[in-house]
């Protein structure tokens, strides 16, 4: 635990706890060990309760019993699968679970949870990863330790794995030796779910032709890991070159290798949070990004978002719905710092300036007389950035500040009255500024979601 900076007298820690035998002996060992190291009041054994098996409620009772003899509350959450087909019900019971595990670490405090993977849960990830034709990421298994924000809803806390070096026998050899009791989940035994086929036909002619066949594909995954951190620092470093603020520029992935490409978009893929699309997906996008026309603006769509390309760079944009044709928001500005404009994804900030501030705004004496009203475009909107400039028409502007066209829908206007006094993604419109000696005035800012 040293290694996180986990500490034992003060930082509460979190087991995953099912009542099967793996978690059984996970808190049994994790009890003894806050025993030793400051006492179990910061020990929490969490439990979710799916409702998909008739035993689904005594489970929870033998969970809460375990948990008191061992002087511990069970922290639990009811979750529910509804119009899940039985196909999927595996996925979306695994989704719901670490899910509320993620909620209820968070109620409690707590900044590590416990699972109680082994090296025999290993195996079969590998090799279920192998059989769906995964890339090395998939195919590395599972870490000792890591975070799962797509999981477990928080990019803070870590989920530690500390029986992945052990077998499942020797896991129920020990439960045996300490007389525990634990539970049987009736479908941990159903051939309709794929990992179960595997842990019941093939692990077990696995074992007799290949003995010792866990530890193996253990190390492959282990070999896998440090080939994908070099893809990592490949990916890293090929980023820092084509990237430029929040895009990639056209010229330098030119200059990629097929190979170096896919394995950058994959990164940054990544670290927007957007799910890995298939490889045929993306050679398909690589395919439109290189030969459209230099002018074109390219929009390639993916499940999480989409990737545009507009004057040689490239974009990630999310998937949203864009605002109803006709929505409006109004509001009677009476000092408040922001204004949230959800149906635009994003908030207009009201900032106050000084006199020694040279940026243009409005006085606020004047602006609390006004009626504000958010809106989108409807044509022939025209503004005028500085008293030295002439009035040009949005799209001109637009064209100007170098907005692409897909993010223009999402850039709303601001009026009062008649007047236009702010565009976002432009700037305000001069001709209801206040003198820039005036002592404060209200500068107006855009910043999307």
């Amino acid at each position: 635990m040293s290694a996180s900076g986990f500490d034992a007298a003060h930082d509460t820690l979190a087991v995953a706890y099912s009542g099967g035998l793996d978690s059984t002996v996970l808190l049994w060992v994790a009890a003894q060990w806050a025993r030793e190291n400051g006492g179990t009041s910061r020990l929490a054994p969490l439990h979710v309760h799916h409702g998909l098996s008739p035993h689904a409620d005594a489970w929870l009772a033998h969970a809460q019993a375990c948990c008191a003899q061992l002087g511990l509350v069970l922290q639990s959450e009811r979750v529910q699968l509804e119009g899940v087909a039985d196909s999927g019900v595996e996925e979306a019971a695994r989704l719901a679970r670490y899910a509320a595990l993620g909620r209820l670490c968070r109620q409690q405090g707590a900044r590590v949870l416990l699972t109680a993977h082994h090296l025999d849960d290993q195996a079969e990830t590998v090799l279920l990863q192998l059989l769906r034709g995964s890339g090395l990421a998939g195919l590395s298994g599972m870490d000792r330790c890591n975070t799962a924000p797509a999981l477990l809803g928080d990019d803070r806390l870590l989920m530690a794995r500390p029986f992945l070096g052990v077998t499942r026998a020797q896991l129920e050899a020990v439960a045996d030796a300490m007389s525990l009791k634990w539970i049987e989940d009736e479908s941990n035994s159903d051939p309709r779910y794929t990992r179960n086929a595997l842990r019941h036909q093939v692990m077990p002619a696995l074992g007799q032709v290949f003995p010792g066949y866990q530890q193996r594909l253990a190390r492959a995954a282990g070999h896998a890991q440090g080939a994908q951190e070099l893809l990592r620092e490949v990916a890293e470093q090929d980023l820092a070159h084509c990237r430029e603020d929040e895009h990639l520029r056209m010229p330098p992935l030119r200059e990629l290798s097929e190979q170096r490409f896919l394995n950058l978009m994959r990164h940054w893929f990544g670290l927007r949070g957007m799910r890995m699309p298939s490889a045929a997906w993306m050679q398909e996008m690589r395919h439109q990004l290189l030969q459209a026309d230099v002018e074109a603006q390219l929009c390639v769509s993916h499940p999480d978002g989409e990737v545009h390309r507009y004057r040689e760079r490239v974009f990630l944009a999310p998937r949203r719905m864009p605002p109803d044709e006709g929505a409006v928001a109004t509001l009677r500005w009476d000092g408040q710092a922001q204004w949230r404009l959800p149906a635009w994804y994003g908030t207009l900030h009201f900032d106050r300036i000084g006199g020694d501030d040279a940026r243009p705004g409005f006085d606020p004496a004047w602006l609390q007389g006004q009626s504000l009203l958010a809106c989108g475009r409807s044509g022939g909107e025209r503004i005028r950035l500085a008293a030295n400039r002439p009035a040009r028409s949005l799209k001109q502007q637009y064209q100007s500040a170098d907005v692409p066209a897909w993010e223009r829908p999402y850039l709303p206007l601001v009026w009062a009255g008649e007047s236009l006094l702010f565009a976002a993604g432009i700037g305000m419109d001069c001709g209801q500024f206040a003198p820039s000696a005036t002592a404060q005035r209200i500068a107006l800012r855009w910043q999307p979601d």
